[in-house]
């Protein structure tokens, strides 16, 4: 077929105000499409061209060599060159376009890429004879385009990968990005970049590549590839354009494409012809995998990356290749030569070889599996999807068990280094598959596994640690290593039992054989049983105990995992204490340590509840310190040598609280009680406040020793004076003193005995005397009033009565003398 052709050539000297004319249109071409042509096939020469250039001068001016898509659906390709202008003067330079229209649908001659037509002798600088060329037939140049693209791609070595992929994006349909700028001081070299580009990608893609090989004006050029001149690689830039600078210094970094850089190494290996071959792979055009395998198969170095691309093709597609490029594809990646393979290689390498096993012969797979597994060993990567036993049944399996046997066993047998779980367990999965025998080391490797287990997974994440699929698998394939295991972990339990439960919360380790396992058990139960009972934590108790399926007599460390995952945070409540200490002999909470939880009970409720006086007299207050008394009394009964230190001071002190109360305590209530908080320092505010509240009350009790009054008024211990004055200003004390005459005089005798008993005393007897006793037995019948004096006298002397008389009296004469005034300041 016949193609129309169009020659446009710029303004002759003195055609002002034109950029030039067509001087001659072939058929089917119209004046709209000529209108959009135009812009299209001007050329501007380079800065710094002489008036009258020499013939070699203007033989080294570039050509712009272009294919472009116009808006109708068809396509133009065109040249345009410099010139000599003959006419007028003689010596200018102007130029002259040569183009081809090329209708929707229809190719070049012979189904050439534009490309190819680069060089064709039949491009002409002039204008053929006659004002409408005859449609001339275009068949493509020698294939001078193809020719030295090997070395061309060799010298552009740094350029290529980068540039590939950009040309790349630049020819996807959809692809919205910026144009890409060549910088060459070549045209041809432009044109050479568009030839690989041809070659590299589908024909499709390559059609789709529009292009200029030279322009001054990248910034509103209409194709999707510009060349520019270093001179203007700057304009581009500004534009905004992809600009790679092949005709400077060569860039630092690289492109993350892996199908590009695939793609460089086989142009670098000047093997173009791989390509095809690639594209009759099944995947996607651009996908690095297809490629990447056929270079590896052609034995074409590839990077990691490149490698890793194979290796996941080839494992999502085991039949895609057939038995010779088979081995030639394993044989590459496992290749031992090799040392810069990645964690994403070594994954794929795992997928590829789980696709082979068993399609193979084991001879083809081995290489594989061997490098799986020596990398699990000496590279330290855990997460690898580990060979079956079975692959290392043949001699390669002992050759590889030879070689890291030893290995494996120094490692497992160290103790002092750092090793993580994954690790560990890695370790002990290959031992297996190679049928290394690690029996004399695995109770020290299952014994650092277990705390290693439970450390890791507090760090980690919510949700399933990363090492329990592979530690799972482990337990699945080795009976061994699962009894061992979780008879280490039970053995720790009782050290932190919440540790352990929460891992079994997130881990479900397999333990429901005939091993006892009873402290694991009870680990496991909690969770259900907490959400079942709610707060009730003595019936949870109950519950987690009988998961262990032993008593504790027979085994007293229960006791210690059942009260750490009941009352891991907290102290247990008096009354929970006393089902604690109930349910077990004395001797097996002393094995357990659990009197230690039992104390903290005891001190804890004797703290709580305080009232705002700082006194629990009444109320529930002093039910809790009475049974937290109680209960102090009998845990110093039974853990005698036990509970030493502060604590033994504290239930001290709590046990005098309830003699004071209850009983009869031994003399020197006060002494006693100074010491004991002494001694329990840092003592409790609430603990010591109700330790005096119980002293000064009892010295308030008419029936108190007068030797321990004596002592307390005299030993001038300020904090137990105030606690006295304010426990003998309550209510209960006022309502004593108003009704019982007796207990009046007796407080009479008290507050006035010891006028001269140190500092802090006096000031609070003679206080309590107007506050509290005046009002009193000023509420009182005369008849009161008159036992209250008498008691005074047969307790103390008849000089006591005389002292109450006066003092009664002077409170009589103060009323007395307050009405008077009134009525001579209202008379």
């Amino acid at each position: 077929m016949s193609l129309a052709q169009v020659h446009y050539t710029s303004a002759a000297p003195g055609d002002e105000g034109t950029a030039g004319r067509f001087t001659a249109v072939g058929p089917g071409v119209s004046g709209a499409l000529l209108a959009e042509i135009e812009p299209l096939v001007r050329y501007e020469l380079p800065g710094g061209v002489p008036e009258r250039p020499s013939d070699g001068e203007l033989r080294s001016l570039p050509q712009a060599f272009g294919y472009f898509a116009l808006s109708d659906g068809s396509r133009l390709v065109a040249r345009s060159a410099p010139v000599r202008d003959t006419g007028g003067t003689g010596a200018g330079v102007r130029f002259h376009a040569h183009a081809v229209h090329l209708p929707p649908g229809v190719p070049l001659p012979g189904d050439r890429l534009p490309v190819e037509a680069w060089r064709s002798p039949h491009w002409v600088a002039v204008t053929p004879g006659g004002a409408t060329p005859d449609p001339l037939a275009l068949p493509p140049g020698p294939a001078a385009v193809s020719e030295g693209l090997d070395d061309f791609a060799v010298s552009r070595g740094p350029w290529l990968a980068a540039v590939l992929a950009d040309l790349r994006r630049a020819s996807d349909a959809e692809a919205a990005g910026r144009p890409v700028a060549l910088v060459e001081r070549q045209c041809a070299d432009v044109a050479r970049w568009l030839g690989l580009a041809s070659v590299t990608l589908p024909r499709e893609s390559a059609e789709r590549l529009t292009f200029t090989t030279y322009t001054r004006r990248p910034g509103s050029s209409a194709s999707r590839v510009v060349g520019v001149l270093p001179e203007d690689a700057g304009a581009a830039r500004a534009a905004g354009l992809r600009v790679h600078a092949c005709a400077g210094p060569a860039p630092a970094g690289g492109t993350e494409d892996v199908w590009a850089t695939t793609a460089a190494r086989v142009w670098r290996s000047r093997s173009p012809e791989l390509f095809r071959e690639a594209r009759e792979l099944p995947g996607e055009p651009f996908a690095a995998g297809p490629l990447a395998v056929t270079a590896l198969c052609a034995g074409i170095a590839l990077g990691p990356d490149g490698r890793a691309a194979a290796a996941g093709w080839a494992a999502d597609r085991p039949y895609a290749l057939d038995a010779q490029r088979t081995g030639r594809l394993v044989e590459a990646i496992a290749s031992p030569g090799i040392d810069d393979r990645t964690a994403a290689e070594f994954d794929a390498a795992g997928r590829l070889f789980g696709a082979l096993e068993g399609r193979c012969p084991a001879s083809v797979t081995a290489p594989l599996a061997a490098m799986l597994v020596t990398e699990a060993v000496r590279g330290g990567n855990g997460s690898l999807e580990l060979p079956r036993r079975d692959a290392f049944a043949g001699p390669e399996g002992a050759e590889v068990a030879e070689r890291l046997g030893p290995e494996i066993l120094t490692e497992l047998a160290d103790t002092v280094g750092s090793r993580s779980v994954a690790r560990t367990v890695q370790l002990l999965r290959v031992a297996r598959l190679l049928g290394v025998d690690g029996t004399e080391s695995l109770p020290g490797v299952v014994d650092r596994l277990a705390p290693a287990l439970l450390a890791e997974a507090s760090v980690a994440q919510e949700g399933l640690p990363g090492f329990a699929p592979a530690l799972l698998e482990l337990l699945d394939e080795q009976f061994e290593v699962r009894t061992a295991l979780l008879g280490a972990l039970d053995r720790i339990a009782p050290q932190d039992p919440g540790a352990v439960a929460r891992f079994l919360e997130r881990v479900a380790l397999p333990f429901t054989g005939t091993q006892a396992l009873p402290h694991l058990r009870m680990c496991a139960e909690v969770p259900e049983a907490m959400a079942t009972l709610g707060g009730d934590r003595a019936a949870v108790w109950h519950r987690v105990l009988r998961a262990a399926g032993l008593s504790p007599f027979a085994e007293p460390l229960v006791l210690r995992t059942a009260v750490g995952l009941v009352w891991e945070d907290r102290a247990p409540t008096v009354e929970e204490a006393r089902l604690l200490l109930d349910a077990a002999t004395s001797d097996s909470h002393r094995v357990a340590g659990t009197w230690a939880r039992l104390v903290d009970a005891a001190l804890s409720t004797s703290t709580a509840g305080t009232s705002a006086t700082g006194t629990s007299a009444t109320g529930s207050s002093a039910t809790g310190t009475d049974e937290a008394a109680r209960l102090a009394h009998d845990l110093l009964r039974g853990f005698p040598g036990e509970i030493g230190g502060r604590e033994r001071a504290g239930l001290l002190l709590l046990d005098l609280v309830r003699e004071l109360r209850t009983g009869a305590p031994e003399p020197g209530w006060a002494e006693r009680v100074r010491t004991l908080c002494a001694q329990a320092e840092p003592v409790e505010p609430a603990l010591r406040e109700r330790a005096h509240a119980a002293l000064v009350e009892r010295l308030l009790a008419p029936d108190r020793p007068g030797a321990e009054l004596y002592d307390f008024v005299h030993g001038a211990d300020a904090e137990l004076i105030a606690a006295y004055d304010r426990t003998a200003r309550t209510a209960s004390v006022r309502s004593r003193l108003r009704t019982q005459p007796a207990y009046a005089a007796d407080c009479f005798t008290v507050w006035t005995a010891h006028p001269h008993a140190g500092r802090a005393w006096p000031p609070v007897a003679a206080a309590l005397l107007d506050d509290v006793l005046r009002p009193a037995v000023r509420g009182m019948s005369a008849e009161d009033v008159a036992e209250v004096e008498a008691t005074v006298g047969r307790t103390g002397s008849s000089g006591r009565a005389d002292a109450f008389r006066d003092w009664n009296r002077s409170s009589t004469l103060g009323r007395l003398g307050r009405r008077i005034a009134g009525r001579v300041r209202r008379g």
